[in-house]
């Protein structure tokens, strides 16, 4: 298995990673979500972010060096997904997306508290 980049800072299981991906397509479907780093910035920023989902295989690793340091800032959780293609598409994009928040989780948000929690979890 190749190295994890440096900003991500705790390992998420493959059925975590599904659990994500389910969570911001139905958030996409029925709430509201954000995509790309940019727009994902700025919903951590402005507060409205409740779940921001990095992909661990953005190159350079760069782009996304300063968004978990700037999540734990705003007490936004964050969690991680192994591809930034099934993310982008997760969030109903046609192209890869480095990362994606999501803003209203819709019908899915006792799926997202639950995710919420397995994530703090594995930053203890």
């Amino acid at each position: 298995m190749a190295e994890k980049p440096l900003y991500v800072k705790f390992e998420v299981s493959r059925d975590l990673a599904d659990q994500i991906y389910e969570v911001m397509e139905a958030a996409r479907d029925t709430g509201s979500v954000r995509k790309g780093t940019n727009e994902t910035t700025k919903a951590v920023e402005r507060n409205d972010a409740e779940l921001v989902v990095m992909a661990e295989d953005v190159d350079p690793p760069e782009i996304l060096a300063y968004l978990p340091p700037l999540c734990e800032e705003k007490d936004v959780p964050y969690g991680y997904v192994p591809n930034k293609r099934e993310l982008g598409s997760a969030a109903g994009i046609e192209v890869s997306a480095a990362s994606a928040a999501i803003v209203d989780p819709g019908e899915a948000g006792d799926e997202l508290q639950s995710v919420i929690t397995q994530l703090e979890e594995l930053q203890e």
